[in-house]
């Protein structure tokens, strides 16, 4: 599949750019700051993306989007 056809089924926009944040090493409080959220909603935010790659991990679900090119 390319990356135009999965990334609309499986990630939108705010699901990438919370990884890309990630992906730099940031702590999870920094990244939640950056995007207004509070820490407790960015996990949960990151299982749902885990969930929907149906990863074990954040980790692996920077290397999934990057990968493919996302970040």
């Amino acid at each position: 599949m390319s990356t135009t056809a999965e990334r609309p089924r499986l990630l939108d926009d705010d699901d990438v750019a919370v990884l890309a944040l990630l992906a730099q090493g940031l702590p999870v409080g920094t990244v939640a700051r950056r995007l207004g959220m509070s820490e407790r909603t960015l996990r949960r935010r990151t299982r749902a993306i885990c969930d929907a790659l149906e990863v074990p991990a954040v980790i692996t679900a920077v290397a999934w989007a990057a990968k493919r090119g996302l970040l």
